[in-house]
């Protein structure tokens, strides 16, 4: 499964287009990773968190994890709760900490949608570069390398 993830992640993040995840509950773990792969996010306010439960149910987090978790909360101490101490950020603490963005009007733009691909590419490359790397798993020299196919 890792390595479909990780197919999925670098093809979210060549898409030649904005992308928008729409969180109508709860984004734990990899859905919390999947969210972050978009380049925004549109969350209920009255239900869902954002829950990065790795540390509570005892498993090491992929370094590749950490690199979109880095490029989306930007604020060391937000990511560090996230991370360390499992916080739970509802849609309101999530939008208050820079954690999620709210994107509206992006049809109207009219960007060229191979240079906003490549733009996204080039602006989370630091992802792109550990996603063919999942230290996680126990073998290693078994483990995929992901690649977009876009």
């Amino acid at each position: 499964m890792s390595s479909k993830l990780r197919e999925l992640v670098a093809d979210l993040i060549s898409f030649p287009m904005p992308t928008v995840a729409a969180i109508t509950g709860h984004a734990c773990a990899a859905g919390l990773i999947f969210a972050f792969c978009h380049d925004y996010i549109v969350m209920r306010k009255d239900r869902g968190f954002l829950y990065m439960s790795e540390t509570d149910i005892g498993l090491k987090i992929p370094a590749w994890f950490i690199a979109v978790i880095s490029c989306k909360i930007g604020d060391a101490k937000v990511r560090r709760d996230v991370v360390l101490k499992a916080k739970k950020l509802k849609a309101k603490q999530a939008l208050e900490k820079g954690a999620v963005e709210l994107g509206e009007k992006l049809v109207k733009n009219g960007w060229n949608g191979q240079v906003y691909g490549e733009n996204r590419k080039q602006l989370y490359r630091e992802i792109l570069d550990k996603l063919g790397v999942d230290e996680t798993t126990d073998d290693v020299n078994n483990v995929a390398i992901a690649t977009s196919k876009m």
